[in-house]
Order: C-alpha cells, then structure tokens, then sequence
C-alpha cells in the first residue's frame, strides 16, 4: 500500500515590497514562509553598506502585533522576560516569550505606545516571522476580557534603515529631530514632515498611520538605525525616495552576516526551544522582578549555573569559514556544533556562535573547528566580534 501524498506547499507570502525587489533585481528566496531578498548586488556590497552609510531593509514578513487594554501591560509581563508594567510611554525593550521549562520559544521586542494618560495600555509587539503565529495564539489564549489583540502584517509593513547616516538620511527627508528619540525608544512622527517635527506618543495604531509613521529606535545590526510602520499601500514608494536619496536596498544576507558579527541571536538556530537566555548569555532582558511563565526555571538555573553558554569563536585560517552545524572540538573530542557560523566581512576571517561548556566558554581558550572535514585551529573570544560606533546616542 502506498504512503499518502504529502500536503501541497503553501504559497509563499509576499510584502508589499515585492516589486520594489524585483525593480532593483533582488534574488528572491523563500524565508519563514515569505519571498524575501537575500540580495541585491551582492551580500558583501550590502554588509559594507550597512556599516559605513546606510542600508534599507524590507522587515515586513516580521510579525507586527498590537495588544491592548486595561491588562494589556499584565499579561506581556506575564508571558515574557520583562517587567513590561514598568516601561514608561515611548520605551522599547527587548525580551522573550519562554516555555515553563525556561526555554525560549521566541524573542520580540514590545514597545509602549500609549502616553501614560489613561488606565489601559497600548503596546506594539514584534516576534519573529516563524513564530508569529504561535506567538499572537498564545497571547490570545491568556488574555482577560479586556484586553485586545490585533494582527497587522498587510496592512502595515516595516522597513529598516540601518548604518551610520540614518538618521541624517531621515532627517533631510522628513524634516523630523530624531536625536530627541532615545535608543529602544518609540514615536509618531508626520508622515508628510509639514507636522511636528518631534515624536507625538498616544496615537491610535495602526489608524494613525494615514498621515504618521511609527519610528523605532533599534535595530539588528548594532548600527544606528531605525524601524519605520508605514501604510502597506505607501511602502514601495517611501523605499524608491529613501533609496533616492543614498539608502542601499539590503537583502537578508546581510542582515545576517550583520547581526552575527555582532553577536546577536538568530531564531532557530541560536534558539529553537531548547536553549534558556541564560544559557544563551542574555541575562540582562529577564527581570526577576514579576512572575512569569518560566521564571521559576530560570531561578534554579541562575542558582546552580547554566551547564553551558553562547560563546563566540574566531577563525583565523585565510578561507576557512565555519558554518551552522560545524563540529567543535577540545582536545580532539567534540564538545559542540556552531549555531551560526559565517566569514566576517568586517573583519576579514571566519567566526562562529556556539554553546560551550562553562568551563571551555572563557576568551581565549583553544578549540577546532571541522571545516570541510579539516580541524582548524580557532580559539574563544568575546562578544561581540566586532564593535561599531557608539549607538545609544
């Protein structure tokens, strides 16, 4: 007897940037669920962008939910790392969503919208594009009556302008005073650049957004940058003005050679459930300060110490370029797999992330890297691998 024919493919999604891309030839490949640019001219030309001017990145296959009301503030705190009834109007913060076993199932980022003036509260929150989904299921399965949940991806989507010049690129075609904004700091700003040129907080999302864009301060590259919401039907016209005036379209490529130089965590491969954020080094985003779902976990784990931690590891060998999934040894016994592993444009040699033991994660201790079925030398060193110009300014 025959097996069952597997379940037809899913179409993949696409942004409202979609023939932006393919104007500006973009190799498209599918991602979470989405066709989405890994690049345009070339990763390396994108990367170098990013870090000496300004790159544009299309982030809208990101999730881009709202949950608001009179618990609204309770059940984020309830259901991630941060204390989110402490955040004042306009703050940002980075955390996670985690299991009872204090494994992350996903980071995001929330931001608090409302303007501090009124009971209920209002907050955009953004996960991953794979588990955007499960994300927006699970907070609508916890919230109280009084709490609504909304999900926008269509209607609105979510550009990126990351590197050194963003702010002075922004500023010169909106008009707008961004040093006022602080770093994982939210506003509305005029759309248009004939309104208050600073940031107005209190505004319906995503109604607001006929005539304003919501304006984050943060990013994924470790550059000054900015996250803009906009009206899904002014996106692809927004990007050709920011590209006129000297942004470089970015493909996911470089997005993650980015973000790896810097340390940061990938979803589903620094984390996919089985890693907690101690272990993953990101103690600083769980206050232990309110209860959540995992904090008990988490607690035992800080107690006892976490058997293993995210690392960073350098390749110094011209050409040797450790990939996901590399075998990592000590003393010739494998004692890892890097989660992510790439050359480093910036730097011009191979680094890799990977959860060592405790006792073989300090800076400088000496491993192997397998690299197409040859141990190279690599030794521990801090993180990030590279460090940019200060950005918090």
């Amino acid at each position: 007897m025959s097996s069952p024919a597997p379940p037809p493919a899913r179409p993949l999604r696409r942004t409202a940037l979609f023939d932006f891309h393919r104007r500006h030839g973009a190799h498209l490949v599918p991602f979470a669920g989405w066709e989405m640019p890994l690049y345009y001219s070339s990763i390396l030309a994108e990367h170098r962008a990013v870090r000496a001017s300004v790159g544009l990145f299309d982030v809208s296959h990101m999730g881009i939910l709202t949950v608001e009301g009179g618990h609204a503030a309770e059940l984020l705190a309830r259901r991630t790392t941060a204390n989110v009834t402490a955040l004042v109007p306009g703050q940002v913060r980075y955390t996670f969503l985690l299991e009872s076993t204090g494994k992350i199932v996903d980071d995001l980022l929330v931001s608090r919208i409302d303007p501090g003036e009124e009971l209920a509260r209002s907050f955009v929150v953004v996960p991953n594009a794979s588990r955007a989904d499960e994300i927006e299921e699970i907070l609508r399965q916890h919230r109280g009556p009084d709490t609504k949940i909304g999900r926008h991806n269509g209607a609105v989507s979510l550009l990126a302008l990351q590197g050194p010049g963003a702010r002075a690129l922004l500023e010169r075609h909106f008009g707008w005073e961004l040093a006022k904004l602080g770093f994982y700091h939210a506003a509305f700003f005029s759309e248009k650049g004939n309104g208050a040129r600073t940031g107005l907080l209190g505004l319906p999302f995503p109604a607001a957004l006929t005539d304003h864009v919501l304006v984050s301060r943060t990013g994924y590259t470790g550059e000054l940058g900015y996250e803009l919401f906009v009206r899904s039907e002014v996106a692809d016209a927004l990007a050709e003005r920011l590209v006129a005036e000297g942004a470089v379209p970015t493909g996911l490529g470089a997005r993650d050679t980015l973000r790896l130089e810097k340390g940061y965590l990938l979803s589903g491969q620094e984390f996919h459930r089985d890693r907690s954020p101690l272990e993953a080094g990101q103690d600083r985003f769980v206050d232990l300060d309110h209860e959540f779902v995992g904090r008990a976990a988490l607690e035992k784990e800080r107690a006892d110490g976490p058997a293993r931690r995210l690392a960073g590891i350098e390749v110094e060998e011209a050409g040797a370029i450790p990939r996901h999934g590399s075998p990592v040894r000590a003393g010739g016994a494998v004692v890892a797999e890097a989660t992510s592993g790439g050359l480093s444009p910036s730097l011009g040699h191979g680094i890799a992330l990977a959860y060592l033991p405790q006792d073989l994660a300090a800076p400088g201790t000496a491993l192997t890297v397998e690299i197409r079925g040859r141990e190279v030398p690599a030794k521990v060193v801090p993180l990030p691998f590279y460090r940019s110009a200060p950005t918090r300014a």
